[in-house]
């Protein structure tokens, strides 16, 4: 059977709703008594082992986190932490911040060169009021971008804020697509930042968006706090 049959798919379709059928468990299955709980769950893993080996195949993903939310970039850093544990390099390239230093720059310096950490941008449009040097900062931070990107030397590069640099218009979702499309076949890229645009939500693997229900600088006021925003 080829890897990418339509049988495949229908067999991977068919694990996925036995496993939706069977439930996660807990106080969420219908069963009271533990030898057919038991059951259940044993049927659940048989499907979910299934599952697993369907599901084989390997490949650099590109991911976005957007949304009004918080935690676009504290999503990022946590992919940082894994590649990292795992040996691996990791750049950070940070377009549109950079006014300051964040908390997790100062932390992740302790990995010394498995981790590259470039923070491009001056701050906010609000507080940079010059929208010609903005344009020439996300420049040269995309130029530089590219280049860590076509290097297999890291396995994590992460692009923050690169979505509000697009939605600004500062960089097109075209450019961004094609620079992406030319890192080496197993690095992982992840584009954080309000507003990524339908066309790189549809060329991207791994799409979050956070959505944002209560915060507290908006709601009551609340400043920026250490180990919170920055």
């Amino acid at each position: 059977m080829k890897p990418n049959s339509s049988n495949e798919g229908i067999e991977i379709k068919k694990l996925d709703k036995d496993a939706a059928e069977i439930g996660m468990g807990g106080e969420l299955a219908p069963e009271k008594d533990s030898k057919n709980y038991r059951l259940r769950m044993q049927r659940r893993k048989e499907v979910q082992s299934k599952r697993l080996e369907q599901r084989n195949k390997e490949k650099g993903l590109i991911i976005v986190h957007t949304g009004n939310g918080k935690g676009k970039t504290t999503s990022s850093l946590g992919m940082a932490l894994r590649t990292l544990g795992h040996g691996e390099k990791v750049a950070i390239l940070q377009f549109i911040k950079g006014g300051w230093e964040p908390g997790e720059a100062k932390a992740l310096k302790t990995f010394g060169d498995s981790l590259i950490w470039h923070a491009l941008g001056e701050g906010f449009t609000w507080e940079t009021q010059d929208r010609e040097r903005d344009k020439e900062l996300v420049s040269k931070a995309w130029e530089m971008a590219q280049d860590y990107l076509i290097r297999k030397t890291y396995k994590l590069v992460i692009l923050d804020e690169i979505n509000v640099a697009i939605k600004l218009g500062y960089l097109s979702a075209k450019q961004v697509i094609e620079g992406i499309t030319k890192r080496p076949k197993l690095t992982h890229v992840v584009l954080t930042g309000r507003g990524a645009p339908d066309e790189l939500i549809k060329n991207a693997d791994l799409v979050t968006e956070m959505h944002l229900v209560k915060h507290q600088f908006k709601d009551q006021g609340v400043k920026a706090q250490k180990g919170i925003e920055f």
